[in-house]
């Protein structure tokens, strides 16, 4: 008698879920989930993916069919002003799913806010600077309280920076959008998309319901040295370096933001616990990598 495959459910089919979704899909999984747009939702039927519209304007009263036979969860959904619309809306249907396995959301490394350049671990006391880490903090508490209210295998993902093919400083140097600002001392973590599926594929092997988990590479670095090696890569010279000061005139607030934190991540739990060796464990593996399948494609 043959098993009934896996079938994991993204609320929110974004860049990195998708990533997770493909690779599952072809280790014989089943995949569904939630986007905001009827192209989008096409786009992911040819991908063999059934998807239906949701967001907190459009609430699903089918959701509980929806969820039937699910064995893992994962939501990339933020949350807004109100809070966590996936919780809000459907968070009782999530709570009564039979036979769920495993449940991931993905957060962010912001929700420990400004370490001032320190090493911050998944036991960092959690010190959001702006309003949208707050935010994720909440968000954070509300899935960990599905775990420990009802018992659901939940985990935290906290992602760095995400970039990879289509997504890198590669595109921002190419499109002439690549800033070179420097802030002496002032370091960002990143993490390649594929590394997220990796990490995400460790931990449903590994469950260990109620736990965080840091998800960035080995080398904080600055961003002007990724865009000077985008730059080396590309063949073309790299922008002038700006003073911060001097950027920051002409930043959004919510670019300001991400400069207002300065961090340095520590990623050895996923390493201990999960066993993960990270794809690309620097930005320059990384961008080679991307580069390399750019021009496959």
């Amino acid at each position: 008698m043959s098993q009934t495959p896996s079938r994991l459910f993204c609320f929110g089919l974004g860049y990195s879920a998708l990533v997770l979704a493909r690779g599952l899909i072809a280790g014989g999984w089943r995949v569904a989930g939630t986007c905001r747009t009827e192209d989008r939702r096409a786009e992911l039927a040819a991908q063999g993916i059934e998807a239906v519209l949701f967001d907190r304007e459009r609430p699903r009263t089918d959701m509980a069919s929806l969820l039937t036979g699910t064995t893992h969860l994962l939501s990339s959904v933020p949350p807004d002003v109100q809070g966590d619309p996936v919780l809000d809306i459907h968070g009782s249907a999530i709570a009564e799913i039979s036979g769920l396995t495993w449940a991931g959301y993905l957060s962010t490394t912001g929700v420990y806010g400004d370490s001032g350049g320190d090493w911050v671990t998944e036991e960092s006391p959690l010190r959001p600077t702006s309003a949208r880490g707050q935010r994720r903090v909440a968000a954070e508490g509300a899935w960990l309280e599905l775990y420990r209210a009802h018992g659901l295998p939940v985990h935290v993902f906290r992602l760095a920076g995400i970039y990879g093919p289509g997504r890198s400083a590669l595109n921002r140097v190419r499109s002439g959008a690549a800033q070179r600002i420097d802030k002496p001392g002032h370091l960002f973590g990143r993490i390649h998309v594929e590394d997220i599926a990796g990490v995400l594929r460790a931990s449903v092997a590994r469950p260990n319901p109620g736990t965080a988990y840091n998800v960035c590479d080995n080398e904080p670095a600055a961003p002007g040295d990724v865009v000077a090696y985008a730059c080396e890569l590309l063949g073309v010279a790299p922008p002038p370096a700006v003073p911060f000061e001097e950027a920051a005139k002409s930043m959004s607030p919510m670019a300001f933001s991400f400069w207002r934190d300065n961090r340095r991540v520590d990623n050895t739990r996923i390493k201990r616990e999960l066993g993960v060796a990270l794809r690309y464990p620097d930005y320059r593996s990384g961008l080679r990598a991307v580069l390399s399948a750019e021009k496959e494609d």
